[in-house]
């Protein structure tokens, strides 16, 4: 059986991501708002990926941070402010082993690599890692959009589509509430402003429309 994580490396060409005032603004939007981030809070990472997210974490005055992905290809990717907050880690193993509790968890296109099965049981064992008061953060392939498809069915990797209906089914399985399903709003102010046209034209062309357009949704989770 092929193990497409074993070229992943290759697929997705790492290089190490510079932090540009753009994609501050666009976490502040779409996750340090929403999410409520602030210094002082503990913020967990899975999937980090090539550490983007952390080196926002680091900017916005958060130090305390951890990062886990499971491909050691990764190390050399990490940006160097904070390298020292990634760790090459499989998750199942991370969630059996560490005694660390955190305020803030973000898996960023993590989630649908894994059965919905295994979903349930990832957001379970994370959710355990919660502080009083804690959030879950995820964004998946919308698959309650049209545009949505072009994401999960892009990476043979991804085990799992989502749509917001989805998600709060997942969250309740897992002992946990979805709070809010909201877009990921991607490229250019004009691309937005284009966007957000064509969508309320076509809510109010069609009978059931997608109740999140984007090609990616974000979800907030808690604990019940």
């Amino acid at each position: 059986m092929t193990d497409f994580y074993a070229s992943y490396a290759a697929f997705k060409d790492y290089a190490t991501p510079v932090l540009k005032p753009k994609h501050i603004r666009r976490y502040d939007r779409d996750v340090g708002g929403p999410l409520g981030l602030a210094p002082g809070q503990a913020v967990l990472e899975v999937g980090c990926g090539t550490g983007l997210f952390l080196a926002y974490l680091k900017a916005r005055g958060i130090d305390d941070i951890l990062g886990i992905d499971q491909d050691p290809k990764l190390a050399d990717a990490i940006p160097e402010a904070v390298r020292d907050a990634f760790q090459v880690a499989d998750v199942w193993a991370f969630l059996d082993t560490t005694d660390r509790t955190f305020d803030r968890i973000a898996l960023f296109d993590v989630l649908e690599h894994f059965t919905a099965e295994e979903g349930v049981t990832l957001m379970a064992g994370l959710a355990a890692r919660l502080r009083p008061g804690g959030r879950i953060v995820v964004k998946v392939p919308n698959m309650g959009s049209p545009w949505g498809a072009q994401h999960q069915f892009g990476d043979l990797t991804h085990k799992t589509g989502y749509a917001p209906n989805a998600l709060r089914q997942l969250a309740i399985a897992a002992g946990l509430t979805c709070t809010r399903c909201y877009p990921h709003p991607e490229g250019s102010p004009t691309r937005l402003v284009l966007d957000r046209l064509v969508h309320g034209l076509l809510n109010r062309m069609l009978q059931s429309p997608p109740e999140v357009w984007t090609a990616n949704v974000f979800a907030i989770f808690e604990r019940r």
